[in-house]
């Protein structure tokens, strides 16, 4: 039973290290998740252009057909 007990406490010494870890270093943390964000709404904003664009070619070859 003593092994088990030291198994938890070990796994739970190993977890406080990594909310510790976390707390002392959250603006590393908010840096990667800001640019996360910003990678996530350039993506957006370049799918919405090749839409666009793609809707573009559409409409010039559909105009080039007809005349």
């Amino acid at each position: 039973m003593d092994a088990l007990w030291g198994i938890v406490a070990s796994v739970g010494h190993a977890i406080e290290q990594v909310f510790v870890y976390v707390e002392s270093h959250h603006w590393l943390f908010g840096f990667l998740g800001l640019g996360y964000i910003f990678y996530l709404q350039d993506r957006s904003l370049h799918a919405r252009f090749d839409a666009l664009d793609k809707r573009v070619d559409e409409i010039r070859k559909r105009l080039a057909v007809e005349y």
